[in-house]
C-alpha cells in the first residue's frame, strides 16, 4: 500500500513539474515588451483626461473612426467607406468588416453615437462639431449618419483628431457614463487589451495582444493604416528616477524608456546594445502663458515687452542641450504641420532688449512683482523657469520665482483671484504639436476668456469660427495666418521652441512607427 501511495506521489509530481515545465516554456516564447513611460498612468478614462499617458493608454486599447497618417493627412480608421451628400448636410459612414469588442460583442453604430456624444461635450472640436450637428442617426447595425444644420470643413478633421481628447469609440453601456464621471469598465476595440486584474495604479500597468482584433489591409503609418500586433504583451513599468531608469535599461530589466533624458543619453549609446529612434519628428512645444486677468499683464504693451525679451535658442540649450534634438520654432501651430508660419514670431530673433524696455515704458510698469510658476518634479519644465526669469529681469522686471511640483503649478493656473489669494502672472508647459496643429483643437488660441491665463478677444474667435466652417483648405491657410497674427499681436502665449525625446531602447526593438503618441502596433522583437 505504501509502495503504490509513493508511486500514485511520484505520478503526481511529475505531471505538476511537466505542466510547470510547458507553461514556462510557453511563456519565454512569448514577445513580451517592458517600458518605462514618460509617466505613470493612474487616470483610464482618455474622454475626460488630457494627459498624454491617457491618451496612449487610450491608443492602446480603442479605436477611432479616422486617424492621421504618417503625413498628417486623415484616413478612415474603423470607417470603411462614407459618403457626403451635394448639399454637404449629410455625412454617411460605412463601419468596416469584424469590428469587436475585448468582450466579444460587435462594434455598433449605436456604440458610436453614444461615444461621439460623450467626446463631444468636453473636447473643443467636438464641442464644435456639436454645435452644427442637427442629428446623428443610426441606418443600420453598421450605418450611421451625422446630420448638419449647415456646411462644416472639420467634419473628418474632428473624427480624426489625434491629440486629446480623442474621440475614442467605447461600447454604448460605458459611454454613456456622464463626462463628469470617469468610466469604471475599460473595453475597447483596439489591438491591445488592458489586463485590468494586474494593474497596480501609478505602478504597472499591462496590456495583451488582441487576437481578435482584424487590422486594415494597409501598412501601417502613422496613427492610421494597419494595425498590426507583433508584441504578445506590453508592461509599462514605473522605476522612478532618471538613473534608476537608465541602469535599469542597461541591465535589461527594461527594453525601452519612452522619453530619456538627454544627460543620459550619450552613456546609454556608449553601452552598444541600445539605440534610439526618431518616431516623433513634430515633437513638443514649449508654451509660456500669460494672464490676462493679473494686472500689469492685463495691459498688452506690457505682455508685449515680455514676448520681446524672450530668446528660444535659451529656453531650448538650457532645456534639451543638444541642437540635434531641437529647433527654434515660434509657429503657433507647431513648426512642421500645415499651418506653421513664422507671422508675428519675434522672439525666434529674440532678445530684443532695447525694445522690451519701451515696451514696459509705455505700458506704465512700475516695478511690480511677476510672479512666475517653476514646476520642479518635470524633468522637461524645470530649467525653463530660471531661463523665464532671467529673462524678464534683463528688461528690468521684479520677478518672484516661485516653486512647486507640477501638480501644483496645474491647480494654481486655474486661479483667477488677486496674487494675496495664489494668483500669478506666468506659468510654462509643453504640448504636443498635434495638439496644436488646428485653430480649432488648440485650446491656447481660444478667445472665448474660459482657458487658463483668460485671454478674451471676439476677432480671433470669429476667425476662429469661419476656419472652422471653411471647406477650402488654402483658405484655411490664410485665416490661420490670421489668427496667428492676432495672438501674437495680443500675446496670448508664446511658444519657446519645439524637442523631440526619442525612444532609447534595446536594439532588438524593431519597426517603430513614426507617430506621436508613442504606439506599440508594428513594434516587434527581432533578436540577432
Amino acid at each position: 500500500m505504501a509502495s503504490l501511495f509513493l508511486r500514485s506521489c511520484s505520478r503526481v509530481l511529475v505531471a505538476f513539474a511537466l505542466a510547470a515545465l510547458i507553461a514556462s516554456t510557453a511563456q519565454a516564447e512569448q514577445k513580451v515588451l517592458r517600458v518605462a513611460m514618460h509617466n505613470a498612468i493612474r487616470i483610464l478614462d482618455p474622454h475626460v483626461s488630457t494627459f498624454f499617458i491617457t491618451r496612449d493608454f487610450g491608443y492602446m486599447i480603442y479605436d477611432t473612426l479616422f486617424a492621421l497618417d504618417e503625413e498628417l493627412n486623415v484616413q478612415p480608421q474603423m470607417v470603411n467607406t462614407w459618403e457626403v451628400s451635394e448639399d454637404q448636410l449629410t455625412y454617411t459612414f460605412h463601419l468596416r468588416d469584424g469590428l469587436k469588442f475585448h468582450d466579444g460583442a460587435p462594434v455598433t453604430s449605436e456604440d458610436v453615437i453614444a461615444s461621439l456624444r460623450r467626446w463631444s461635450s468636453v473636447d473643443a472640436m467636438g464641442q464644435n462639431l456639436a454645435s452644427v450637428t442637427a442629428e446623428m442617426k443610426v441606418v443600420d447595425e453598421r450605418t450611421f449618419r451625422i446630420i448638419l444644420n449647415e456646411p462644416y470643413g472639420l467634419v473628418l478633421d474632428s473624427l480624426g483628431k489625434a491629440g486629446a481628447n480623442v474621440p475614442f469609440i467605447m461600447p454604448k453601456r460605458v459611454a454613456e457614463t456622464p463626462a463628469s464621471q470617469q468610466i469604471t469598465e475599460t473595453v475597447g476595440s483596439g489591438p491591445f487589451r488592458f489586463v485590468a486584474e494586474e494593474f497596480q495604479p501609478g505602478v504597472k500597468a499591462v496590456f495583451e495582444k488582441n487576437s481578435d482584433y482584424v487590422p486594415r489591409d494597409e501598412p501601417a503609418s502613422g496613427l492610421a493604416g494597419g494595425k498590426v500586433v507583433n508584441i504578445d504583451r506590453v508592461e509599462w513599468v514605473v522605476f522612478g528616477d532618471a538613473q534608476t531608469i537608465a541602469n535599469a535599461l542597461m541591465a535589461g530589466e527594461i527594453d525601452v524608456w519612452e522619453t530619456p533624458s538627454y544627460d543620459h543619453l550619450p552613456m546609454l549609446l556608449a553601452s552598444g546594445d541600445i539605440e534610439v529612434t526618431v518616431r516623433a519628428p513634430l515633437g513638443n512645444n514649449n508654451l509660456l502663458r500669460l494672464n490676462w486677468l493679473q494686472p500689469p499683464l492685463d495691459n498688452v504693451k506690457i505682455r508685449q515687452a515680455i514676448l520681446h525679451a524672450m530668446d528660444v535658442e535659451e529656453f531650448l540649450a538650457s532645456q534639451v542641450g543638444d541642437p540635434e534634438y531641437y529647433g527654434v520654432c515660434g509657429a503657433i501651430f507647431g513648426c512642421g504641420t500645415p499651418l506653421a508660419s513664422d507671422e508675428g514670431a519675434v522672439q525666434v530673433t529674440g532678445p530684443h532688449i532695447e525694445r522690451a524696455k519701451e515696451l514696459l515704458q509705455e505700458g506704465g510698469y512700475q516695478g511690480e512683482p511677476i510672479i512666475v510658476l517653476m514646476a520642479t518634479t518635470s524633468v522637461m519644465m524645470r530649467p525653463l523657469g530660471p531661463v523665464a526669469a532671467e529673462a524678464l529681469r534683463r528688461i528690468g522686471m521684479n520677478v518672484d520665482l516661485q516653486t512647486m511640483d507640477f501638480t501644483t503649478v496645474i491647480q494654481r493656473s486655474l486661479n483667477q483671484g488677486p496674487i494675496s489669494e495664489g494668483g500669478w502672472h506666468i506659468f510654462q508647459t509643453a504640448q504636443s504639436a498635434i495638439d496644436l496643429m488646428s485653430p480649432v483643437g488648440n485650446s491656447w488660441v481660444r478667445g472665448d476668456g474660459k482657458q487658463p491665463g483668460w485671454p478674451k478677444d471676439e476677432v480671433i474667435e470669429k476667425l476662429r469660427d469661419e476656419y472652422a466652417r471653411s471647406s477650402d483648405r488654402e483658405r484655411q491657410k490664410e485665416l490661420a495666418k490670421e489668427i496667428q497674427k492676432r495672438a501674437y499681436d495680443l500675446v496670448f502665449f508664446i511658444p519657446n521652441g519645439q524637442y523631440i525625446t526619442p525612444p532609447a531602447h534595446k536594439s532588438f526593438v524593431k519597426n517603430w512607427v513614426i507617430s506621436s503618441p508613442t504606439v506599440f502596433w508594428n513594434l516587434d522583437i527581432v533578436q540577432d
